[in-house]
């Protein structure tokens, strides 16, 4: 048996203090809303608490679904690679990036070559030359025993009051081809992405811009897992696949206190399997649901698998 932890958009904080030519941009924006809203729902010490339950369930891997940092500050990405360090080592956690970490031009690049031993595929050669755009050394795919985690990017700069995302063209290609040569090998399919590729997953100007070009590529070459962050809500959907419907799993903020307008926050734990008749994937939600209580195992459900 396999054990996969999915955890996504802690959303680190304090903000470290930014400089003033840093917040001529959107980050100004992001600043202020992390001062009035979010520093008042992402605070205390539920994200520690959260990871040392996590940890002592002792999963097999860890998938970060993107969001690490807030307004993508130079100390935000220096800090969150000090973060990933301490919930794991490299080869036992996988990450990719959101929109937060691509907050404005050139933070993923940057993200990317902080993040590096976190986000490559097992193949990669050393860090990327720092002029390859973001998108090109993605999909990337990691094999772990049975289980393959396939590592998309969906973050993308966008312009004030946007938190879009999108795949592109040329990654979607490389996706289908490596999902098409890991089916072949038998292999069960994680993909991890940050935006939700469903319809309706969100307000369209938080949406995945090319989320119909994923669903066809899943739906022309198959996947057993598709896991993302991005709406901060537990969500269970399917989108088709060549033999059936594949289950696609949002997970709650990493940092979200109990009460608020979102779900409080959450892990999810996937214990994965191989039977005579295909595979077994058992989903259990972990988190936290008032002030005060401890992180607890708070819903268990079966995971739809194609066979």
């Amino acid at each position: 048996m396999f054990t996969l932890a999915h955890i996504s958009d802690p959303h680190l904080g304090p903000l470290p203090d930014p400089k003033l030519l840093q917040l001529f941009s959107k980050r100004l924006l992001g600043y202020l809303n992390w001062q009035r809203n979010r520093s008042k729902i992402m605070g205390a010490s539920y994200l520690e608490q959260l990871v040392e339950d996590m940890k002592a369930q002792a999963p097999d891997h860890i998938a970060v679904t993107g969001d690490l940092v807030n307004i993508a500050l130079p100390l935000e990405i220096s800090g969150a690679r000090t973060w990933l360090e301490e919930i794991g080592e490299p080869r036992n956690v996988s990450v990719v990036p959101g929109n937060h970490d691509a907050y404005v031009p050139g933070a993923v690049r940057r993200a990317r070559a902080a993040w590096w031993p976190y986000m490559c595929g097992d193949d990669a050669d050393g860090a990327p030359a720092a002029g390859t755009k973001s998108e090109a050394t993605f999909p990337y795919v990691r094999k772990r025993g049975d289980v393959a985690l396939v590592g998309v990017t969906t973050g993308r700069a966008s312009a004030p009051w946007f938190a879009t995302g999108r795949v592109g063209s040329e990654q979607s290609k490389r996706l289908r081809a490596v999902l098409e040569q890991l089916g072949a090998e038998g292999l069960f399919r994680v993909v991890m992405l940050h935006h939700p590729p469903f319809k309706h997953a969100t307000h369209w100007h938080k949406r995945l811009s090319d989320a119909s070009r994923v669903r066809a590529v899943v739906k022309r070459a198959g996947a057993e897992l598709i896991l993302h962050g991005h709406t901060h809500i537990d969500s269970f959907e399917t989108i088709d696949g060549p033999s059936g419907p594949v289950s696609v799993v949002g997970v709650p903020s990493a940092t979200s206190a109990p009460g608020g307008k979102k779900p409080a926050a959450r892990y999810n734990l996937f214990r994965i399997e191989k039977t005579n008749t295909g595979w077994s994937c058992r989903m259990e939600e972990h988190g936290f649901e008032a002030p005060k209580e401890p992180v607890k195992l708070l819903a268990k459900r079966e995971v739809e698998v194609p066979v």
